[in-house]
């Protein structure tokens, strides 16, 4: 039994990936490195960046890490001018950064964290697809943009999740807007809406990675949380050609907890 020829399909292609520290973040970062990108990992902790940034090396890939705040537009502007004086173009950009504030109905979230959410998961998504956009319309080949929101939002609700539901509905409407605003420009912009997957955000606090396990048998259809692999798989299909069509979608990864 012969094994699988590598799959190159991002090969000589450069992907950023914001939040590519940590999380689902990391394991796209890892993917795109695996099919033959160079991959940009931006974030606020060098630290873990840099670790990405090893893994890739370690394995054979080329990376680099780029310590960035998504709510701050130099930041992001300064990434992307970062992006292509280091590899020569910015074909995929996954904008993954986000936080969760959850625990409290509506009449008791703090301004603190609804401010915050807001912040870095719809003005830090905004200012990203600005940023990439005005770089992907200027090269031949376009590029390709996947926004990480949830199923939480635009999908289902969860009690005390109301703030975050909030700012991932704004990243689905975000991304169907934009996505019709700039497929004239040859800029595919879709989404990846995750569910529970295996992350410490879907860890409640003080659960162990083994009691998440038993609640997930009943907490959804599927029985499980989500490995970053079978998320990752989602995000580059999307960025890839074979989904040269695809514009605007919304791609649920949530073991049927939506359905």
């Amino acid at each position: 039994m012969t094994s699988a020829a590598p799959r190159t399909r991002f090969f000589g292609r450069t992907a950023l990936v914001t939040g590519g520290g940590s999380g689902l973040g990391r394991a796209t970062a890892l993917a795109f490195a695996a099919e033959g990108a160079n991959v940009v990992v931006a974030g606020r902790t060098e630290g873990t960046l840099k670790e990405t940034v090893g893994l890739i090396e370690e394995a054979g890939g080329t990376a680099l890490a780029v310590t960035a705040d998504v709510s701050r537009s130099a930041d992001l502007a300064a990434l992307v001018e970062a992006t292509v004086e280091r590899f020569g173009s910015l074909d995929v950009a996954v904008n993954n950064a986000g936080v969760l504030r959850a625990g409290q109905p509506v009449a008791e979230l703090p301004e603190e964290e609804w401010r915050t959410m807001l912040d870095i998961n719809v003005t830090g998504v905004l200012l990203a697809l600005q940023a990439e956009v005005r770089q992907m319309r200027t090269q031949p080949g376009g590029g390709a943009i996947v926004n990480i929101s949830s199923n939480i939002g635009p999908h289902i609700r969860r009690p005390g999740t109301t703030g975050y539901a909030t700012t991932k509905a704004a990243v689905s409407a975000l991304t169907k807007g934009a996505a019709a605003e700039h497929m004239a420009d040859g800029v595919r912009i879709n989404a990846v809406s995750p569910g529970a997957s295996d992350t410490g955000m879907s860890l409640l606090p003080g659960e162990s990675e083994a009691e998440r396990g038993v609640r997930m048998k009943t907490a959804t259809p599927l029985g499980r949380v989500s490995s970053t692999a079978e998320v990752a798989a989602a995000v580059l299909y999307l960025a890839s050609d074979e989904s040269a069509s695809v514009v605007g979608a919304d791609l649920v990864i949530d073991g049927g907890a939506a359905a």
